[in-house]
C-alpha cells in the first residue's frame, strides 16, 4: 500500500493535536506482554468516556481487506474527515445511492466537528480510527507514540459520536506496525487496508478516478476515497459514477470484515 503524499494540511492538524496530546501517557496507559510467537501483545487500558462501554472484545489483528458481503461485496471507505464542506456532500450522495460506507476519521477532525460524526453514525455508516494527526511516518516512531495516536483518536472519535466506538483502525498511508495492529485489535478495532486506491487525493480528474476503480476492482473489494484534505469535488463526481456502475456489475455494498 502506497503512502499518500502532499499532505501539508496535516502538519497543521499535528500542531493542533500536540496541544491536546503532547505526552503519550497523559491520556492513555499501555502495557505489553510477550506472546508465544515472540511478538508483542499490547493490552490497552484507557480512560473511557462515561458513556462508553468499558468491556471491549478483541478482534483479529491481521489487516482486513474482505467484505462481509462475500465475493461480490464492495467496501466503500472514506478517509481523513470529517470535513464541514465535503462530508455532508458525500453523506447525501451515499444516502441517495442507498450505500453504506466506512468513514476513517482523524481524531482532531472528529473533535472539531462532532455533529458530522453523529450524522455519519445516524446514517448507518461505520467509524474507523485514522489516528490523531495522520502521521504517515508513525511506523518509524516509538510504541509510546503509536499508542498515543491510536488511543487518543479512539477517545476523540468515541466522544464526538456520542459513545459509538470505531470498529476499525486504518494506519495513515498504510503505516501499520505489528505493535499498532495488535494494540488496535485489543481495543476491538480491526486493522483495515484497501485494495483499490482511487487516487482522488491527487485530484487526477474524475474520469481517471472512475477508470482506476473500474480497472482495479477485480483486485479486491475495499475502495479508498477521501472527504477531506482539500477540494473533494472530483471525489463526489467520481462516486456519483462509480456507485451505480458497481451495482450494475452485480456488486453489493457492505462493510469490511471484522
Amino acid at each position: 500500500m502506497a503512502k499518500h503524499k502532499g499532505r501539508g494540511w496535516y502538519s497543521r492538524l499535528l500542531a493542533a493535536a500536540l496541544g491536546v496530546t503532547a505526552v503519550a501517557a497523559a491520556t492513555s496507559v499501555w502495557t505489553a506482554q510477550a506472546d508465544p510467537t515472540g511478538g508483542r501483545q499490547p493490552q490497552a487500558r484507557v480512560s473511557a468516556p462515561d458513556n462508553q462501554d468499558r468491556t471491549v472484545a478483541k478482534v483479529a489483528a491481521d489487516i482486513a481487506h474482505a467484505s462481509d458481503r462475500g465475493d461480490r461485496g464492495v467496501n466503500i471507505t472514506i478517509d481523513d474527515g470529517p470535513d464541514p464542506v465535503w462530508t455532508p456532500e458525500v453523506l447525501q450522495l451515499l444516502k441517495d445511492s442507498d450505500v453504506k460506507a466506512t468513514f476513517c476519521m482523524v481524531g482532531t477532525q472528529a473533535k472539531a466537528y462532532p455533529d458530522l460524526v453523529k450524522a455519519v453514525v445516524a446514517d448507518g455508516h461505520r467509524l474507523c480510527n485514522h489516528t490523531v494527526s495522520h502521521d504517515t511516518a508513525m511506523d518509524k516512531k516509538s510504541e509510546a507514540y503509536q499508542s498515543q495516536q491510536i488511543l487518543d483518536a479512539e477517545r476523540m472519535i468515541t466522544e464526538a459520536s456520542g459513545g459509538v466506538r470505531p470498529q476499525y483502525y486504518r494506519a495513515p498511508g498504510g503505516a501499520f506496525t505489528p505493535y499498532s495492529r495488535q494494540l488496535a485489535a485489543s481495543r476491538g478495532m480491526r486493522p483495515l487496508g484497501w485494495n483499490v486506491d482511487s487516487k482522488d487525493f491527487e485530484r487526477p480528474g474524475t474520469d481517471t478516478m472512475v477508470a482506476t476503480v473500474k480497472r482495479e476492482i477485480s483486485d479486491g473489494p475495499t475502495v479508498l476515497f477521501h472527504d477531506a484534505g482539500g477540494d473533494r469535488s472530483q471525489t463526489v463526481a467520481a462516486l456519483r459514477e462509480v456507485l451505480p456502475w458497481l451495482r450494475e456489475q452485480g456488486y453489493s455494498f457492505g462493510f469490511p470484515v471484522r
